[in-house]
């Protein structure tokens, strides 16, 4: 097994940095290209925004399943297949004609997404603990929201200077240069392997899931990310029939709600030592008044694009805060099954905001910004309920836990809290 040198961790970390944001880097990116698609493969609009879908679905199902494979059978060679299998997967897709074709490789996509980042993200529970575990953690979802903010850019010049099939040539040779990179600097991050027994698999799972201050925060987390993925959805409509703006104003302004979310990310991370039970309720309040204040606005017909980013911008400032606070504590939440924790709260993720984007986009029919003002306050108003719960399960889990861990030793397959 070779292990990753220590002279090389800095390398290492700095390469599984990089591959952090390469789920929103494979969906943002060919978003310009999307029209172009359509007209070279000679399929509608529906057919081509549903190669997004297929990408989601893969990629969210396989994480809640792939750490129990990285816990069993190493990080590294897994990640280096997935890194293989996409770099191919991107040139089949350049070079096909056939819609067919572009759906079945999305879907690896999907799949090897899933496992290289959550094989990063278990990296640095493997390789760091304690206040420096807790520091690069809280980097994750900054780093992470680098790709909606650049990526669109980016696949925009490919678009104009090599057409649709750039983008994917760029994901192709991206991904090359990160193997090759890893293969001559990284290695095995994983000291200790589990044995592939699905029925213990199985039992760590059902334990997870069953801690419930772990499952308030993967709530509470959707719900914040549900605020970005919300707007995404209706912004297009709302900036480009309600106040008849250009489709590149909606770019802008997508750029600039990825901008605020980073900077929530930020501020979360410069006060990271704060207790979440002082913090996160001061970001929850500012959010109900901000809410409030967005439903206000549109009720005495003052609601323009100008007010709709202003409101937009410091919601999702308030989401990154306290989407970073929580996805911290959820990586850190349990210890010796990284894979698997890392999987988890990755697909929860993805099928929590799901859940609730989707779900509120067809239930309120959000086409305004009135609806929309409606839309994030019941998000707020739910993450509040999740929090006091989440306060009230992490005591007395916690509580529990300690006096447990003081008369004996963790059985084997028994999930430890992480201090």
């Amino acid at each position: 097994m070779r292990l990753i040198k220590e002279k090389n961790q800095r390398i290492a970390t700095i390469l599984s940095f990089a591959l952090i944001p390469l789920t929103g880097l494979a969906t943002d990116v060919y978003l310009p290209s999307l029209p172009a698609m359509a007209a070279d493969l000679q399929v509608s609009s529906g057919a081509i925004q549903n190669t997004l879908l297929v990408f989601l679905v893969s990629a969210g199902l396989s994480q809640l399943f792939v750490g129990s494979l990285l816990d069993s059978f190493g990080r590294f060679r897994i990640s280096m297949a997935a890194l293989l299998l996409f770099s191919l997967a991107s040139f089949v897709i350049a070079n096909t004609h056939s819609i067919y074709v572009l759906f079945a490789m999305r879907a690896v996509h999907g799949i090897t997404v899933a496992s290289i980042v959550v094989a990063k993200r278990a990296y640095f529970l493997d390789t760091f603990e304690g206040e420096k575990l807790k520091n690069y953690t809280s980097l994750f979802s900054i780093v992470w929201a680098t790709a909606p903010i650049v990526a669109p850019f980016i696949g925009g010049y490919l678009q104009a200077a090599f057409g649709w099939h750039g983008s994917f040539y760029f994901l192709g040779i991206f991904t090359l240069l990160i193997l090759a990179l890893d293969l001559t600097f990284g290695g095995e991050s994983l000291k200790q392997f589990s044995p592939f027994k699905p029925a213990a698999i199985l039992q760590t799972y059902g334990s997870m899931l069953k801690t419930r201050d772990f499952g308030m925060a993967l709530a509470i987390m959707g719900l914040s990310y549900s605020i970005l993925m919300v707007y995404g959805m209706t912004s297009p409509f709302i900036i480009e029939h309600l106040y008849h703006q250009s489709p590149i104003i909606t770019g802008y302004s997508s750029l600039l709600s990825g901008v605020a979310l980073m900077t929530g990310g930020i501020v979360s991370k410069s006060i990271i030592h704060k207790p979440l039970d002082r913090k996160i309720p001061v970001a929850m309040g500012l959010q109900t008044v901000m809410a409030i204040a967005m439903i206000a606005v549109s009720t005495l017909y003052l609601s323009n694009i100008y007010t709709l980013l202003i409101f937009v911008m410091l919601l999702n400032i308030g989401a990154g805060f306290i989407f970073n606070n929580l996805f911290s504590y959820a990586l850190g939440r349990f210890h010796g099954h990284g894979g698997i924790v890392s999987g988890l709260t990755g697909g929860s993720l993805f099928v929590i905001t799901s859940f609730f984007s989707y779900g509120s986009v067809h239930a309120l029919n959000i086409k305004n910004q009135s609806t929309l003002a409606v839309a994030y306050l019941v998000f707020v108003l739910l993450s509040i309920i999740a929090f006091m719960l989440f306060q009230r399960y992490r005591y007395r889990g916690t509580a529990a836990l300690a006096a447990k861990e003081t008369t004996a030793a963790p059985a084997a397959g028994e999930i430890m809290l992480t201090h």
